[in-house]
C-alpha cells in the first residue's frame, strides 16, 4: 500500500489534462507511466498505470480522430463492422502513426472474421508502439484461435511483461502454457 502511495501522486500528474496550448506528451511521460505499469504493487495500482497510459495514447489523437475512433468504437460494440471498419480506416488515414487506431480496427477485422487482416493490423500496431500490451493480447487471441498455442503463450508473456497485473493474466498464462506443452508432446 506505501507503494501505491508513492506511485498515486505521478500517475496523477501524468493523468492531468494537458493545457490547450501544450504540445504532445513527450515520448518520456509515456515512458514513466510504462515504469509505473511494470512496477505497480498490486491490481489497484497497475489499472491506474494503466488508465494513465491510455489517456496518454488518447491525447495522441487530434480531436478529429478521436471522434472518428468514439465512433467506431460505438459501432463495433453495436456490431456493425462495416461502418466500425470505414471509422477506423479514417482515422488510420488521419493519423497513420497512431498504434491504437490500427488496434481498433483489428477488433473491428477480427469481429468481421478477417483474422489475416486483424493480424496484419496487429503487427502495425506493435512496430508503432511494441509496448502495446492490448494488441499483444488480442495478437494472443487470434494465436489461440489459429491453433498456435506456442505463439499465443509467447504474445502472452510479452504482454505481462508490460503489464505483470494485467486481470487474469496469469490464469491465461498458466492455460497457455498447458497447451503449448501438450502441443509439443
Amino acid at each position: 500500500m506505501r507503494a501505491l502511495a508513492l506511485l498515486l501522486p505521478v500517475l496523477l500528474l501524468l493523468a492531468a489534462p494537458a493545457p490547450a496550448q501544450a504540445p504532445p506528451p513527450a515520448a518520456r511521460d509515456l515512458d514513466r507511466a510504462f515504469e509505473a505499469l511494470r512496477a505497480a504493487p498490486d491490481a489497484e495500482g497497475g489499472q491506474m498505470a494503466e488508465a494513465v497510459i491510455r489517456q496518454i495514447w488518447a491525447r495522441q489523437a487530434s480531436p478529429a480522430v478521436q471522434l472518428l475512433l468514439n465512433r467506431g468504437i460505438r459501432n463495433l460494440r453495436a456490431n456493425l463492422m462495416e461502418e466500425a471498419l470505414e471509422d477506423f480506416d479514417a482515422a488510420i488515414i488521419l493519423s497513420p502513426t497512431l498504434a491504437d487506431a490500427w488496434h481498433w480496427r483489428a477488433q473491428a477485422h477480427a469481429r468481421a472474421g478477417d483474422n489475416r487482416a486483424a493480424a496484419a493490423d496487429l503487427r502495425e500496431a506493435l512496430r508503432l508502439e511494441p509496448r502495446h500490451f492490448a494488441a499483444l493480447l488480442s495478437l494472443s487471441r487470434l494465436q489461440e484461435a489459429a491453433g498456435d498455442a506456442a505463439g499465443a503463450l509467447r504474445s502472452q508473456e510479452e504482454a505481462l511483461e508490460i503489464h505483470p497485473r494485467l486481470p487474469g493474466g496469469e490464469e491465461r498464462l498458466r492455460e497457455l502454457r498447458r497447451r503449448a506443452e501438450g502441443e509439443r508432446m
